[in-house]
């Protein structure tokens, strides 16, 4: 006669099994200081619910994790950065999970080895300014928030397109996460405020 053993689990058993083996979450909104609260948030507006909503949902299919690069070249910071188009937008975020504007751009230079302000209006400080003519990829093309009356850094983007072509970026957008924006012809042209040339 075959022996039956049943197993019986508590809710309490289970639900240390389930916080064990889950993968942890992080967050990055801990660090973040009303200075660079004010630049993500100058992007455009949003409100948490609908960024829930837009990104928690099965619309997002998050990309495989991207190796860190072997070098600091325009050419692989501007092929890393590409390989995150689709990734979500996330307040205050700084990695694969999301990004905002600054984050973006800061983990994107990261992975080259190189350190860079973590907020727009810090990294409009970084490198020097190159003339929209001289723009080349992986310069950073640093732009007002949504109030293009307001002559303060509140966006950031990577350039990706060649000196003397219209100016196309990467960057991480409320709408529509990362993404790839042009200057010329596009409300980025009023908001427009400089290059700043960070590689050289």
């Amino acid at each position: 006669m075959k022996k039956v053993t049943i197993v019986v689990l508590s809710p309490v058993v289970l639900l240390l099994f389930f916080l064990t083996v889950a993968e942890p979450r992080t967050t990055d909104a801990s660090w973040v200081d009303d200075g660079l609260e004010t630049s993500y948030l100058n992007e455009e507006p949003t409100t948490e619910a609908t960024v829930g909503k837009r990104y928690n949902s099965t619309e997002f299919t998050k990309n495989k994790k991207a190796p860190k690069l072997p070098g600091a070249t325009d050419e692989a910071l501007v092929t890393y950065a590409l390989s995150l188009l689709g990734s979500p937008y996330l307040y205050a975020g700084m990695s694969e999970e999301g990004f905002d504007c600054s984050g973006f751009t800061t983990y994107v230079f990261e992975q080259s080895g190189i350190a860079i302000g973590r907020s727009s209006s810090l990294q409009a400080e970084e490198g020097v300014a190159v003339s929209r003519e001289e723009a080349r990829p992986g310069d950073l093309v640093i732009f007002t928030g949504t109030n293009k009356h307001d002559r303060t850094p509140g966006h950031v983007g990577i350039v990706i397109s060649s000196p003397g072509d219209t100016i196309s970026f990467v960057h991480s957008s409320s709408n529509g996460g990362v993404k790839i924006s042009q200057v010329e012809g596009s409300g980025y042209d009023d908001r427009f405020l400089d290059l700043r040339r960070v590689m050289e």
